[in-house]
């Protein structure tokens, strides 16, 4: 009865933990604004995995020699930041634009927003690093150009899709929206 009681126990408490990852995403979803970062290329396939594209931002390659220089050329130490946020900035496209990394007590400039991130493998990583699709559909992903992603104003942000050369959706028609600048 004991050993019954423990794993019901475990168990809920793993369903509780996927329920409010879950609703912190959906949270994202709803109230995070629209940003779109610059895709670097990248190959998309796996032949284990299926198909799918390696995400690799133009603004994570950016702070990566930003953080070589304010830290110092020579390889990463255990005192390294491990993560943090980025300064982006969005330009008249809803493109994000690295700016600087942040530091906290120093205030936003208008137009500004913050960007988590996490260093793994001495790469900048925002979280979102893999876009997978349903095999034999990498040809509608060819032309990814940006990622959107919808970003909290902590910084937390969810990937929703990919974007082409002239930021439209790509996939099939009607599954996502036009980016909305707030």
């Amino acid at each position: 009865m004991m050993r019954a009681r423990v794993i019901f126990g475990g168990l809920l408490l793993v369903v509780v933990a996927l329920v409010v990852q879950v609703v912190r995403k959906e949270q994202v979803l709803a109230h995070g604004t629209s940003v779109l970062l610059e895709l670097a290329p990248v190959d998309p396939r796996s032949l284990i995995q299926g198909d799918y594209m390696v995400l690799d931002y133009a603004v994570s390659r950016e702070a990566r020699l930003a953080t070589a220089t304010d830290w110092g050329a020579s390889s990463s130490t255990d005192s390294d930041p491990k993560e943090g946020r980025l300064v982006l900035r969005l330009d008249e496209n809803g493109v994000g634009r690295f700016v600087r990394h942040d530091t906290p007590g120093t205030p936003l400039a208008p137009g500004e927003l913050l960007l988590r991130y996490k260093v793994r493998q001495h790469r900048v990583r925002l979280g979102a690093e893999s876009f997978f699709f349903q095999e034999g559909h990498a040809d509608r992903y060819e032309g990814a150009k940006y990622g959107e992603l919808r970003v909290t104003h902590d910084g937390t942000s969810v990937l929703v899709g990919l974007r082409d050369t002239n930021r439209q959706p790509l996939g099939r028609a009607g599954e996502a929206e036009p980016v909305q600048i707030n």
